[in-house]
This record gives structure tokens, sequence and C-alpha cells, in this order.
């Protein structure tokens, strides 16, 4: 007797291209307005529906970091990670340009998934 094994899903954030611009993909309460990465049956904040929901593509660096240690074996490094507050949003944890001038208040605005898969914005001012 063989046991199936069960691939964990992905817990990264999504990322969607709409309308030229890269968004994340979300979801929306209908009765409190609580924005949330993942999508839940119900809002744990008040429990009503939740419906899905598209933020960003800008927002806020809230905190940030240089990493200068590879993640594993042939990663590269430094490498940056930022957790930016989505305008009508949720916060995301990103990663970012290591180069970029980055900062607390700095505005980003989300990019496309990373080669590994990660969601990744660009300091824009």
């Amino acid at each position: 007797m063989t046991s199936a094994t069960k691939v964990p899903a992905d817990p990264r954030p999504r990322i969607v291209a709409e309308g030229g611009a890269q968004l994340l993909a979300g979801g929306r309460c209908r009765r409190c307005g609580h924005a949330l990465v993942r999508v839940f049956p119900r809002c744990p904040r008040c429990r009503g529906e939740i419906e899905p929901a598209s933020f960003g593509p800008e927002g806020e660096i809230w905190s940030f970091t240089v990493i200068h240690i590879p993640p594993g074996p042939g990663a590269d490094a430094p490498y940056a990670l930022a957790y930016v507050d989505l305008d009508d949003g949720p916060r995301v944890l990103v990663r970012t340009d290591p180069e970029a001038p980055l900062q607390v208040g700095a505005r980003a605005r989300l990019g496309a998934l990373s080669d590994a898969g990660d969601p990744t914005a660009e300091v824009i001012r």
C-alpha cells in the first residue's frame, strides 16, 4: 500500500498582471472591509464573507533589511526584503534591489515574481 504525499500550498503571496500592472491577489471582507493576502472562507476579524480582490500596485515601505548570507546553495547575496503597506490593501513581504535607496516611508511598486517565485517590488521615490 502506498500513501499519497500531499504537496503543501505555496505560502507566498500571489502576484497577478492586470491592466499592465502587477497586483497582489487576495481577498476583502464584505462586512468590515479587512484586506487579506490569503483568501479564507470567513474574515478572521468579524467572520464576514470574503470576496476575491486585488491590491496595489503601489505602497509605502514599512520596514526593510539587507541580507548578506545566501538563502541556499547557488543563491545570490546580498538581497533585500521589504514590507510594503499597499495603498488599498494589506502589508506584503517582497524582495527588492539591495542597491536601491531603501528607507522607511519610501514608495514602492509591485513587480513580477522573481525567478524563484518570490514577490518583488521596486523603489520608485
